[in-house]
């Protein structure tokens, strides 16, 4: 299987099955010096962990005010597999800091149950990548999907992290959060609410709505997308390739090789459609410290490439495919059948997928940033 690497320079590759032995990932080319350990790997791996958890912090310990006394503890969108999602570092990192060698990075699954999936060995699972990787391979790992599953996303949140540790050297700062889910819209934006609440959104009256919607659609068996936010500051202008690899393709790029992810706009977006020229561009002024935007239309990139301005982009988080309801579709031999997806899933992955997005940003700005050097002499 090819393609399961991203980067250039600060090069990403992921291995391993959401029902195999372990996942992991290796970072090449990160520089020397950076101040790395596992706890920095392990506080994001907590935020995207699997099991009936609220955000956690380093330590593994609940954070934010979650209890709603209906369900207790639990987070309505998230599946029941509980993981830990203990890393180790294997090499790369000596005495707290990079060495700039390739660093390793192994999280043993721990909490599988591949007997759930022994109904479907043969059957194709609607909004799945059953068929398509049947179709590509002619076989394919039934348990949980393989690689194509969500739990291959913690490898590229454990890259994310190390990117991120680079990119604080150089005042690079990522903020995602959950802009929408199950049909209900934040209204207002408080960066301090997104870890507060176990949808990860920025308005907290919404974010009840959001839950209550949730747990109606989990006790019908049902599933809900929504639209993740990002907003990036600290980037300098003049960061991205002017062609075939500039910043906003490859954002766009690394968010749609996230299964869940479904479609990107960044700025205005497809609302940029409706507007004429007047109104999109952005007009500039002298500001003390380099020019400053009066607005900000284009998301912080025009022509592929960073403005200094803050980039912003929202992605579409399709709704998780596995649900409890009858489903028709057919099996290996071509014959129709009719089945019930069993087993522990989320019900809306927009929690989860926010630090997913952080961890794709990163990436690909610090390899960017990287690549940057060359520029000019």
């Amino acid at each position: 299987m090819s393609g399961s690497s991203i980067g250039s320079i600060f090069r990403v590759t992921t291995f391993g099955e959401s029902h195999g032995v372990a996942l992991g990932v290796t970072v090449d080319g990160c520089p020397a010096g950076v101040p790395l350990d596992e706890k920095i790997i392990q506080k994001e791996l907590n935020r995207r962990r699997p099991g009936a958890h609220a955000p956690t912090d380093a330590d593994g310990k609940a954070t934010g005010s979650f209890a709603y006394q209906d369900i207790g503890t639990l987070n309505p969108a998230g599946t029941a597999r509980k993981e830990s999602d203990a890393c180790e570092i294997l090499s790369g990192v000596f005495e707290g800091k990079t060495t700039g060698t390739p660093i390793a990075v192994v999280v043993r699954n721990e909490n599988q149950r591949s007997a759930d999936y022994g109904d479907i060995a043969r059957a194709f699972r609607p909004g799945h990548a059953d068929f398509s990787y049947q179709s590509k391979y002619g076989a394919r790992d039934y348990r949980g999907g393989g690689r194509s599953s969500g739990r291959e996303t913690l490898a590229r949140v454990a890259a994310g992290a190390i990117a991120k540790a680079l990119l604080a050297t150089r005042g690079v700062s990522i903020l995602a959060w959950t802009s929408e889910a199950a049909g209900v819209t934040c209204e207002t934006f408080d960066a301090d609410e997104i870890e507060k609440n176990d949808l990860r959104a920025c308005d907290a009256e919404a974010a009840k709505k959001m839950r209550e919607r949730v747990v109606e659609l989990k006790a019908r068996g049902d599933s809900a997308g929504g639209i993740v936010e990002c907003r990036i500051t600290g980037v300098p202008a003049g960061v991205g390739e002017p062609v075939f690899d500039k910043l906003d393709a490859e954002l766009a790029k690394a968010m749609l090789s996230v299964g869940a992810i479904k479609g990107i706009e960044f700025g205005a977006g497809f609302e940029s459609a409706r507007m004429k020229g007047s109104e999109w561009n952005d007009p500039m002024r002298a500001g003390e410290s380099g020019p400053q935007f009066l607005s900000n239309h284009a998301g912080g990139i025009l022509g592929g490439i960073s403005t200094g301005a803050e980039i912003s982009f929202r992605v579409a988080v399709k709704p998780v495919p596995s649900i409890s309801l009858p489903q028709k579709t057919i099996d290996a031999d071509g014959v129709e059948r009719e089945i019930e997806i069993h087993g522990r899933h989320d019900v809306c992955l927009c929690p989860r997928i926010v630090p997913v997005a952080e961890a794709m940003a990163a990436i690909v700005l610090a390899d960017l940033l990287l690549r940057n050097r060359a520029s000019r002499a």
